[in-house]
């Protein structure tokens, strides 16, 4: 069967053919949308705060509340908590394993609270205070929690102790009494490929009793 020129797609009496009069449409239509996102984008600027202020796209300089010091330190808007205390503080203790948050081994406190740090930008972070696993110990004296993981040989490869043990300690200030199902609970969000779960949970029983709130 022959194929048709451009030529013969023409109906009679007209001046373009049937091609060129969809390639036009479809050319109108696409700058009638980024015409629209446009629109959009300038509204969105004029109805923004006056006063917001814009940080990036460079490194910007911020302030973190890190175990009990204030600590000055230069971060692109993009870096999250956990890069922020691994990278410029130097406080490689918390861990990035999945960076997305699935595994807790990244596990530290804000205000008292355990959160993953590779889920929070350190500039959202403002000016609550940051407790690291470095943060745990009071000198040369081991928080219970961790004196007890290593009584009680709660760690392998080490590589999700500091998460545990944070949340493992966190429980203890809230629940000082904690059963077996509470700490399963509190490490439930913990993934260790090494199964040292049992260890973890008789380290944290036996933490709990010389525990002081």
């Amino acid at each position: 069967m022959a194929r048709k020129t451009e030529s013969e797609d023409r109906p009679p009496g007209e001046g373009f053919s049937r091609r060129s009069f969809l390639q036009g449409s479809a050319l109108a239509t696409a700058g009638a949308t980024v015409m629209g996102v446009a629109a959009v984008l300038i509204d969105q600027s004029a109805a923004a705060p006056s006063g917001l202020l814009i940080e990036g796209p460079g490194y910007v300089s911020i302030k973190l509340q890190v175990n009990g010091a204030t600590r000055t330190l230069q971060v692109e808007p993009r870096m999250t908590l956990a890069e922020a205390l691994r990278g410029p503080l130097s406080l490689t203790g918390t861990k990035i394993a999945c960076d997305r948050g699935a595994c807790s081994a990244c596990t530290v406190w804000l205000d008292g609270m355990t959160v993953s740090s590779c889920m929070l930008l350190a500039i959202d972070v403002g000016t609550r205070s940051v407790t690291t696993i470095e943060g745990m110990a009071k000198g040369p004296q081991l928080h219970p929690v961790q004196a007890a993981f290593i009584e009680h040989d709660a760690m392998q490869c080490g590589f999700c102790t500091p998460g545990m043990v944070m949340s493992c300690a966190a429980l203890l200030q809230h629940t000082p009494r904690p059963t077996a199902t509470d700490v399963q609970a509190a490490i439930s969000g913990h993934i260790c490929r090494c199964g040292t779960y049992p260890h973890v949970i008789a380290a944290t029983l036996a933490a709990a009793k010389t525990y002081k709130a």
